[in-house]
């Protein structure tokens, strides 16, 4: 008997991905000479609705259905035992369903060719998915006009925060209000502009505590990673400089960038890849849709929209 599939597969799909989320479950341990599972053959019957009843092998089709659905096998046991008692529960209630003919209906009808044209465009989608590949034009010219995306930079920073930062006050220490702040920060401008050690004074005066203990020094970080006003100082600062005071959300920022680097293009083609491909799948899937002309009766319809059109900017909020 071959396995059909009445029962709409993304709701299986869903069941199948939930568990996914999960971490696996502990297994109970086992009693001492417990002897190990017997294999299942493929023709056992593993499952049975009603009078149906569903093998290890017709089983085994549902889960590569559902793992070609949402691209990743159902993980585990229990996962498999959950996909079981769901597809049970829908198959029983459908099986209701049909005692009382309502799959005869003109609406149930329409909603299973629905149904099963969602699933044929989604399994179309997965195989162009497949077939769509970026040549290294289009990469090399992605690369280019968004080099911008790939700097990264090593830096650290002495934060000096003031009332109402998001960063709480040191133990024992003055909730500084902004002037004092900016003070003290550009007394300790002045002290590293005479030569003093950036990490000492980092770990002793930093509201970052995160940082300080390690002389202020920030994981490497890339454009989008910061607050606008830190990223602009940033990016745009000589390496090995000391910056003047930056005022943020946070405070005011006395940046040092140790080092300036930029992913070449093969270390950035995997990234760039996955930005393209889904631009490519969307030309791809309009291709093959323009192939099929569609009309509508504009008696029956109406005419169509005109098309919207952006507003006009505003030239006061322009800047």
């Amino acid at each position: 008997m071959k396995l059909q599939f009445c029962i709409p597969l993304s709701i299986l799909a869903s069941v199948a991905f939930a568990q996914q989320q999960l971490p696996s479950p502990t297994p109970a341990p086992r009693p001492a000479l417990t002897a190990p599972a017997a294999p299942v053959a493929p023709d056992a019957v593993v499952l049975t609705i009603g009078a149906e009843k569903f093998t290890r092998a017709q089983f085994e089709e549902l889960l590569a259905a559902l793992a070609e659905t949402n691209g990743r096998p159902v993980p585990n046991a229990a996962a498999k035992r959950q996909v079981a008692q769901q597809f049970g529960q829908l198959m029983a209630l459908a099986q209701e369903a049909r005692k009382r003919k309502l799959d005869q209906t003109p609406a149930s009808k329409q909603m299973e060719v629905i149904q099963i044209d969602s699933v044929l465009v989604n399994a179309l989608q997965r195989q162009v998915a497949d077939e769509v590949k970026p040549d290294d034009a289009a990469l090399h010219s992605y690369y280019d006009a968004h080099k911008a995306q790939y700097e990264q930079v090593k830096a650290s920073h002495i934060l000096i925060r003031f009332q109402g930062s998001q960063v709480p006050v040191r133990p024992n220490e003055k909730d500084l209000t902004t002037e004092e702040a900016l003070a003290k920060a550009q007394d300790l401008e002045k002290q590293l502009a005479g030569g003093g050690d950036f990490a000492a004074i980092a770990k002793a005066n930093s509201d970052d505590v995160g940082t300080a203990t390690n002389g202020g020094a920030l994981p490497p970080f890339s454009r989008g990673q910061m607050v606008p006003e830190f990223e602009k100082a940033v990016f745009s600062q000589e390496v090995g400089k000391i910056s003047e005071p930056v005022k943020t959300q946070y405070g005011y920022h006395i940046i040092k960038v140790e080092e300036r680097t930029s992913k070449s293009f093969d270390e950035a083609k995997p990234d760039i890849e996955k930005q393209i491909k889904p631009q490519l799948l969307r030309e791809a899937m309009d291709r093959l849709e323009k192939q099929v002309p569609v009309t509508l009766d504009d008696n029956y319809f109406g005419p169509a929209a005109p098309p919207t059109r952006a507003p006009m900017p505003n030239p006061a909020q322009t800047r």
